[in-house]
């Protein structure tokens, strides 16, 4: 086999085994895309959940509750760093979506909290998850599980950068 042709039989592998990207799904004026979270260790009691809410219309709307059928609870984070020392809290009165606007739930700032898992969360799998809105109302999403350690989608798809013959820069 030509290096070539290895070279795309291991891309296109790669991309197989990759979990699969979620379409942006839609409710009223909000369209959520890029829903994510991580693989938990065996026994792990928390997992995060990532996403971007995008506010299409003239009026704002909140992210007022979430759930998932495997976590007894799901709250509402906000991480951040302050003198040095990182704090985590809940979030008192839901996420403000602003109209015309977006707000991105990620690692390093807000964030679900899955409470209290019933079972692990396995990498190329899914986690079903209700968002509730104000005014739009609730929607379901599935949120694709990617690996331990993963920094999100864009990290988790490989690259043609990678796959370069001995001797390429």
């Amino acid at each position: 086999m030509s290096f070539r042709n290895f070279a795309l039989a291991l891309a296109a592998m790669m991309l197989l085994s990759a979990p699969a990207l979620a379409a942006p799904v839609a409710v009223d004026n909000l369209e959520i895309s890029t829903p994510w979270t991580r693989a938990t260790p065996p026994g792990a009691p928390t997992a995060g959940g990532y996403l971007t809410i995008t506010n299409k219309g003239s009026a704002p709307d909140t992210l007022t509750a979430v759930s998932s059928p495997i976590a007894k609870a799901s709250e509402l984070h906000l991480m951040a760093m302050k003198d040095g020392v990182m704090t985590m809290r809940a979030v008192e009165g839901g996420i403000a979506i602003p109209a015309g606007g977006s707000v991105t739930l990620a690692p390093d700032g807000l964030h679900i909290m899955f409470v209290t898992l019933t079972q692990p969360l396995k990498a190329g799998g899914t986690l079903p998850v209700t968002l509730t809105f104000a005014a739009a109302g609730s929607v379901a999403i599935d949120m694709p599980v990617l690996p331990i350690g993963s920094s999100g989608p864009a990290a988790a798809m490989p690259s043609m950068d990678m796959i370069k013959p001995q001797g390429t820069n």
